[in-house]
């Protein structure tokens, strides 16, 4: 018998004190994240901590919950982001937290569940293991590091110099140049775009581990990056860049400017972010030294027992990949968060 408790009015700093203890957390456990998503995207948020008989707090796990008549009924930890899941101090913990997860899935009638985790793995739950991210250890200087990458990637550093590009590292002030630039690239890649608001909310709720990466070419940014951190390891999870401007290569200029940003700051990794091995984005990290780590999402299933489709390889959503492609770009921007907010 589980001797556990479910507390769902946790206040942040009962919540924070013990992500912060857990060598497992991420930056998206941080109990702040559910101001983020609130604000931006109005889902309502079950954040459950679970108690021994004791009082002890020995797990969390944060909910939202999203629903819409295209994209299904469901619940995400986290959505938006690559990281989520249960934190758990002890079996019982970890089976009172996802017995409750699924009686919200059962009180509001959703598919499922997912748990995007990272390192833990719950025995016995359907998992999906189609996506890593791509984490690149870093040396005690840029010297170290520019020493260990392949003679390509110097190249094309080197290019991205003598073309003249720069790099400005800042906060808000450069958050319209970034938005300018992610709201094209999605456009162009077919996907609806979040809201600026979205991204003002993650910069402002964490003004002191973030930034935003611009490359400008003739004083025009054409390359942008949010940078976020969470103890010792700085992640991208945010970057776009103008096609047209490939051959000057920016991304490169982009990514090299923040490593040394992460490594002057004594960083031990950089967190590329996630992508499906083998394909263009992922092989584009793996030429930096960056190593694959696997991502385990883990599902409580209705019924019917089938893992979710939800992405950009589903055969459902091709018509209106192209059709997105095709939209102005002001179109997409003023649509964009209306349909993005209920994809995770």
């Amino acid at each position: 018998m589980n001797t556990h408790s479910i507390n769902s009015q946790l206040d942040q700093a009962t919540w924070d004190a013990f992500v912060h203890g857990f060598s497992e957390a991420t930056a998206y456990h941080q109990y702040a994240w559910k101001d983020v998503i609130e604000k931006s995207f109005g889902h309502d948020v079950h954040y459950l901590g679970a108690l021994d008989v004791g009082g002890t707090l020995q797990g969390v796990l944060p909910l939202v919950h999203m629903k819409s008549g295209i994209f299904g009924n469901f619940l995400v930890s986290v959505p938006f982001v690559n990281y989520g899941g249960l934190l758990c101090r002890s079996e019982g913990a970890q089976q009172a937290l996802l017995k409750e997860a699924d009686n919200i899935r059962l009180r509001l009638d959703a598919d499922h569940v997912e748990l995007r985790q990272i390192g833990r793995v719950v025995a016995d739950l359907p998992t999906s293991e189609h996506k890593v991210t791509m984490v690149l250890p870093l040396e005690s200087s840029s010297e170290e590091q520019w020493a260990g990458f392949i003679p390509k990637l110097r190249n094309q550093i080197r290019k991205a110099e003598k073309n003249g590009l720069q790099c400005r590292v800042g906060h808000l002030e450069l958050l319209d140049d970034f938005y300018g630039i992610f709201a094209r690239n999605m456009r162009d890649l077919g996907t609806p775009v979040y809201g600026k608001d979205f991204f003002r909310n993650v910069l402002s709720t964490f003004p002191d581990t973030t930034r935003i990466f611009a490359v400008s070419y003739q004083g025009k940014t054409i390359a942008a990056g949010i940078g976020s951190w969470f103890r010792q390891t700085i992640e991208m999870p945010w970057a776009s860049s103008i096609g047209d401007y490939k051959s000057l290569c920016p991304n490169n200029m982009l990514y090299w400017e923040a490593i040394q940003f992460a490594i002057d700051r004594g960083f031990l990794s950089f967190d590329f972010g996630r992508s499906t091995p083998n394909e263009g984005t992922y092989n584009f990290k793996k030429q930096w030294g960056a190593v694959p780590v696997q991502l385990y999402w883990q599902y409580l299933l209705d019924d019917q027992g089938k893992m979710p489709k939800l992405n950009n390889k589903n055969p459902k959503y091709e018509l209106a990949i192209r059709l997105w492609k095709r939209m102005p770009i002001a179109l997409t921007r003023l649509l964009g968060p209306y349909i993005v907010r209920n994809i995770p």
